[in-house]
């Protein structure tokens, strides 16, 4: 059972469980049962975990001895479930909680999505390791709140607990987010002294994730040729990241390297690859690269590969070739598409198929703000002075606005975040001071 689970396959986890329980005539231990409920949680059963539940007071397994690990994992089941109520209730029965006790309610929180929550129980911790301090960590970078992860990071240095590799990888994915190079050259500085992190693979995917994003080429390909070994994630990561940049050439030179290195390529690198090729106009050798994915690596296309590939075309100009496509796909149109369909009308002023994608966006998603944008600034560019007004008239009239603008700025290893209605900013009146100086 435990082979199977550290294999993830829960479904196998819970029919050896079944087997053994309806078959020999066995009772569980503690062990065994911790294995069921965690199979149940991770196969997201909760009627069978419900069942589980009820198995540890029939055998007696909730003791002084297994107690602890039971319930942790009884916690970890309804977290996964949405059910946090019962893993509340469950934590709260507890008459020991040991730390792993804690991480595991915080965890719960986590999973559901309540940050606000987790980080009352983080503060409530009697004692934190250094598991409680990531998963916290992890919380806030999952759920977009990067400032506090990265702050939470500093005060977790302060209190000389050691991050794990997966420590490294939230704070290097916050840094990456926030473009915030400074702090994420300094944490490259520790990986270097640390023999474990700097062989790492995921740590170094991280590290090249964040030069790429933060817009150093230079230091991601450094970090990418000093790698003691490269997986599909870290030629991925190059390709894609080369592919964000319009390095369109040196995105397939790449690909090519990687696919003499002996390595196989996925669907995630291919649809870098066509990315490339798009933002690159290299139309023919995205066609030719979307072909050899069908019949050379038996890859089944997603409708984000299809996307590419109407980005590709559109971007060429060739909307009569994008229409062909889009009624080709096997697969419900969404509204990514019906834009791409839209940007490519603005590269040839076709209003017309212009009105009709955007028709299809506003239908999917009536209230993205973009699309009324573009078709506004089509109106515009071909004199459309009228049709223009009423765009307008009808974003006002459904009351959609134009998302609010975020920035970040990175001063001596502080990331200062702003948006269009700051105003609590500590250092306001000097900003504005400063501005109406210019």
């Amino acid at each position: 059972m435990s082979l199977y689970l550290q294999n993830q396959q829960p479904f196998k986890t819970l029919s050896l469980f079944s087997d053994m329980i309806t078959s020999t005539g066995l009772n569980p231990d503690g062990h065994c049962i911790v294995a069921a409920i965690l199979a149940c949680g991770s196969a997201k059963n909760l009627v069978m975990g419900k069942i589980v539940h009820g198995m540890v007071f029939r055998y007696e397994l909730g003791g002084e001895r297994d107690g602890p690990i039971v319930s942790n994992a009884l916690i970890d089941l309804y977290s996964r479930n949405g059910k946090i109520s019962l893993a509340k209730r469950v934590f709260e029965s507890m008459v020991d909680k040991d730390v792993a006790s804690w991480t595991s309610f915080l965890n719960g929180h986590i999973v559901c999505g309540d940050i606000v929550s987790a980080g009352q129980v983080f503060d409530e911790m009697p004692v934190r390791n250094v598991i409680s301090w990531t998963a916290m960590i992890v919380g806030y970078v999952r759920s977009k709140n990067v400032i506090h992860g990265l702050k939470l990071y500093r005060e977790m240095i302060t209190e000389y607990t050691h991050p794990t590799s997966i420590t490294i990888v939230a704070v290097l994915s916050s840094c990456a987010d926030i473009g915030a190079l400074d702090f994420g050259g300094s944490l490259h500085g520790y990986v270097n002294k640390v023999q474990n992190l700097v062989t790492d693979v995921s740590v170094n995917n991280a590290l090249i994730d964040m030069y790429c994003k933060g817009g150093n080429l230079e230091l991601a390909t450094r970090v990418f040729i000093k790698m003691y070994k490269r997986d599909v994630f870290s030629w991925t990561s190059m390709i894609s990241r080369l592919a964000l940049h319009g390095k369109g050439r040196s995105t397939l030179e790449m690909f090519d390297d990687m696919v003499s290195s002996g390595l196989t390529p996925n669907d995630v690198t291919f649809l870098s690859v066509l990315s490339a090729c798009g933002h690159g106009g290299l139309i023919k050798e995205g066609q030719s690269l979307f072909t050899k994915m069908v019949h050379d690596y038996g890859i089944q296309p997603t409708i984000k590969h299809y996307g590419c590939m109407v980005d590709l075309v559109c971007r060429a100009g060739s909307l009569k070739e994008a229409l062909e496509l889009i009624n080709m796909m096997p697969f419900e149109l969404d509204a990514v598409i019906w834009r791409e369909v839209l940007s490519g009308c603005m590269i040839k002023r076709d209003v017309e198929l212009a009105e009709m994608a955007a028709k299809k966006v506003m239908e999917l998603e009536p209230y993205d703000d973009g699309v009324y944008i573009l078709v506004w600034n089509l109106y515009r560019l071909t004199n459309r002075w009228e049709d223009a007004l009423k765009t307008r008239k009808l974003m006002r009239s459904q009351k959609i606005k134009k998302q609010q603008g975020c920035s970040w700025i990175e001063i001596n290893g502080v990331v200062h975040e702003f948006t269009v209605e700051t105003t609590m900013h500590e250092f306001m009146h000097i900003i504005l001071q400063v501005l109406g100086e210019q």
